[in-house]
């Protein structure tokens, strides 16, 4: 099992406290390449773009308006966090992904 998400991130921190076993990737540290990110994409669409982050209010329109495969690789961190791959992806740290993995 993988977890993306940054070591800074609370809720990635919860998460791995209550997933001992996966393999943390911290996606600032280690960017990921375009086909990991189109692959999210493609099972999360648009909600994989954290809009109510910092990053993403100190973006331009014109950086706003970008296709958000180009928006996750220039900043990694407009991610929403943590993407739990287990063979099935899961997107963030709600009650039901909790109650599905723990």
């Amino acid at each position: 099992m993988k977890l993306y998400g940054i070591k800074t991130c609370d809720t990635c921190r919860k998460a791995l406290k209550a997933l001992p076993n996966a393999e943390f990737i911290d996606v600032r540290a280690t960017p990921l390449d375009r086909a990991e990110l189109q692959r999210f994409l493609d099972a999360f669409g648009a909600d994989l773009v954290n809009t109510r982050s910092t990053t993403w209010r100190g973006l331009s329109e014109s950086e706003r308006a970008a296709d958000p495969l180009d928006q996750l690789v220039a900043h990694p961190t407009l991610m929403k966090r943590p993407v739990i791959d287990d063979g099935t992806l899961y997107l963030g740290w709600g009650k039901d992904v909790q109650a599905a993995l723990t």
